[in-house]
């Protein structure tokens, strides 16, 4: 590990939220390439936080070491304060291995791409919709409306109840960047209320959804507990939302920035499925979550004491050049992409990774088929509350670009 001079600025790592998200890479580099393991603190304790490639990537493949199961943020007694059985992505093997497998059966390619038709359809009515107008909010108009739509119908929620989800999802993240979960509780109430009842439903009419799926389930002969597929329905709405509005955010921002590679895309759409993975790795919706040590571990020449939440910082190890090159922090969809962590990796690679790719590959191909010459205004975009997703929450678009 590098040491600073006495002249550099101390390097702190901050966590962000909202506008803070304009511009994190600058302190990413600066503790890659000086504090890799990097100690911080605040009122609640001290963490550490992992930057460099390699040490991230490391330490999501190993969840004997470094545990989901005390939750994901950098906040101790975080499910002692959800009063919330622990969801499948705060959950380490065998419990998270035996329970995702049961989800996965609904997850596969082929199920996935059974709603391509209907994807496809809301994106052509929204994008036909921007076109007319000639311009107006992307992310308010499209690029937030289509994964709540996804969500919902994996879950079996019918279509006029699904602008809940955004509510919900709004409250809890919002929370999670106070520091306080527990400020979340009406929010948190409503989702609990809400598929409760949803799960007496289908215990009488089941669907093809996957809560349908969980409610009949027997493993072992026993039934899934009820509190497990609320903590799945949890996980579902407050992260499954939030990823592909992230991607495809960063995504309308780096094809304005890169006009030549927007128009090699639109010219040759066989190239976006290769483009989303750039897109995926140099906008890391999932900016970094944090595990819990379960013992005493060393990396860098570092040692991080046994409990303690460490960050896995995604976001700065998709642009760590010693994994992507000298050029990392650039994004070029003609790059090949051996593997990234922007859907993170190992045991809890998310679960709906092969729906985030669809809808974004749908989106991407009708925006760039209907509107080729359409650019936003990124810098005057707003980016989310949230200390752990990077995402607008609203980006101008014009459907031709001026000037």
């Amino acid at each position: 590990m590098s040491n600073p001079s006495p002249q550099d600025p101390p390097i702190v790592f901050e966590p962000r939220s909202g506008e803070g998200w304009r511009d994190p890479f600058p302190m990413y580099r600066a503790l890659r390439d000086l504090d890799p393991v990097h100690r911080f603190e605040n009122d609640r304790g001290e963490f550490w936080a992992l930057s460099r490639f390699g040490d991230v990537l490391a330490a999501a493949v190993d969840a004997e070491t470094f545990s989901s199961a005390r939750g994901l943020t950098i906040a101790y007694g975080e499910m002692e304060e959800m009063d919330l059985e622990s969801p499948i992505v705060m959950m380490d093997p065998p419990d998270h291995t035996q329970l995702r497998k049961l989800a996965i059966k609904r997850f596969t390619p082929k199920q996935v791409l059974a709603i391509e038709p209907a994807l496809r359809a809301f994106v052509v009515e929204r994008v036909e919709r921007l076109r007319e107008a000639g311009e107006g909010d992307i992310v308010v108009d499209l690029f937030k409306p289509l994964p709540s739509l996804v969500v919902g119908h994996f879950l079996g929620v019918p279509r006029s109840d699904q602008s809940l989800f955004d509510g919900w999802t709004d409250a809890i993240v919002a929370a999670n960047a106070d520091g306080d979960i527990t400020s979340s509780g009406a929010a948190l109430g409503e989702l609990i209320g809400y598929f409760t009842e949803h799960m007496e439903r289908v215990k009488k009419n089941p669907g093809e959804d996957v809560i349908s799926a969980l409610v009949q389930a027997r493993p072992g002969g026993q039934e899934v507990s009820a509190a497990w597929i609320l903590g799945f329905a949890f996980t579902m709405v407050t992260g499954g939302n939030d990823t592909t509005t992230g991607l495809l955010s960063g995504a309308a921002e780096q094809m304005s920035r890169h006009p030549d590679q927007k128009k090699f895309l639109a010219e040759d759409p066989g190239r976006i499925p290769a483009a989303v993975e750039e897109f995926l790795r140099i906008s890391s919706p999932v900016q970094g979550l944090a595990r819990m040590t379960t013992r005493e571990v060393t990396i860098e020449g570092v040692t991080i004491p046994a409990d303690r939440k460490v960050m896995l910082l995604y976001g700065s190890a998709n642009v760590d050049e010693r994994e992507f090159g000298p050029d990392a922090g650039v994004c070029d969809v003609t790059r090949k992409i051996r593997r990234h962590v922007a859907l993170s990796y190992g045991p809890h690679h998310c679960i709906g990774a092969a729906t985030v790719r669809l809808q974004s590959r749908i989106a991407l191909e009708e925006l760039l088929a209907r509107c080729p010459d359409f650019s936003v205004d990124y810098a005057k975009g707003k980016f989310a509350k949230g200390n752990y997703v990077r995402r607008y929450a609203s980006m101008p678009f014009t459907a031709k670009a001026t000037g």
